[in-house]
């Protein structure tokens, strides 16, 4: 009979031969997952010995891991921006490199009495979410066309406690966003920007055999969904609101130019902490919002 250290140690060293760089860090996860327990229960219990149930539990969600699932889909949250954000796979695992844009979004509403923002491709609504929780003056809208999104988006905004300041829309960010969406001050997007070819092909099969291609691929060269939201999306911007996307690490002079030829001003790009080009942003020009009223 196993003990939980002789579980873990064994869980610890499949990961670890497998070439898991964090072996140590999800072999504690997947111990979590399996017990029902938090980390500091975990190591208290590591002297009492396993049932077989749990052997079987432990050995069911490591053979998931050693095929390749990612660790977040079988633990069924993952952290972003400080927030539990329950994940499964209808929607994209959240990223520290997606940070960037919420911070981004935080800069340009916090100062104001009130705003109302636009997460737009929200997926699991954790860039929404993040910016809600650290600006109570904002009221957010999470769009995304992916109904299994939504609901799982909506979790999320219980989870939590955000039922007052969030609310949950379906909507196209490829067509025109229907007139009741109203106005908004800023619209946080991280959309599909993967190459058709890259996700078919190229792709870490950890992302391409597990996460949904409907958050991944971004048509032929990667850039449909930037040229539809500059297009068509503009319009829901308050005179002088900000758009802001998350993009590629090569995408940042094709979408700068987009955003320009649409009529977006004081256009610019951001670094991620891994110094490779994360977010560009824009305001919208004023002229532009009043030629569509004329």
């Amino acid at each position: 009979m196993q003990t939980y250290n002789d579980l873990y140690l064994g869980v610890r060293r499949a990961l670890k031969e497998s070439g898991v760089e964090q072996a140590q860090l999800e072999a504690m996860e997947l111990m979590c997952a399996a017990l029902g327990k938090r980390r500091e229960e975990v190591l208290r219990d590591l002297p009492l010995y396993a049932s077989d149930q749990l052997e079987q539990r432990v050995h069911g969600l490591l053979q998931r891991r050693l095929a390749g699932e990612p660790i977040a889909y079988l633990l069924g949250e993952w952290e972003f921006y400080g927030l539990p954000i329950t994940v499964t796979p209808q929607v994209l695992i959240p990223r520290p490199d997606t940070e960037l844009l919420v911070e981004r979004g935080i800069l340009a509403v916090r100062d104001l009495p009130q705003a109302r923002v636009l997460d737009l491709c929200t997926g699991s609504g954790c860039v929404g979410l993040a910016l809600a929780y650290n600006c109570p003056n904002a009221q957010v809208v999470l769009a995304d066309w992916s109904e299994d999104a939504l609901e799982v988006a909506w979790k999320n905004v219980e989870r939590n406690q955000l039922t007052d300041q969030v609310s949950l829309v379906r909507a196209n960010a490829l067509e025109p966003p229907a007139r009741e969406l109203g106005e908004f001050d800023l619209i946080l997007c991280n959309p599909p920007y993967i190459p058709k070819k890259v996700v078919e092909e190229e792709l870490d099969p950890s992302v391409r055999d597990y996460e949904p291609h409907m958050a991944l691929d971004g048509g032929e060269d990667g850039l449909d969904f930037y040229r539809a939201i500059t297009l068509h999306w503009k319009w829901v911007l308050r005179p002088e609101g900000k758009l802001a996307f998350e993009i590629g690490y090569d995408q940042a002079p094709a979408v700068q130019k987009l955003m320009e030829d649409r009529g977006f001003v004081q256009v610019h790009s951001f670094r991620d902490p891994g110094n490779h080009w994360r977010v560009v942003e824009g305001i919208l020009e004023p002229i532009q919002k009043r030629g569509k009223d004329e």
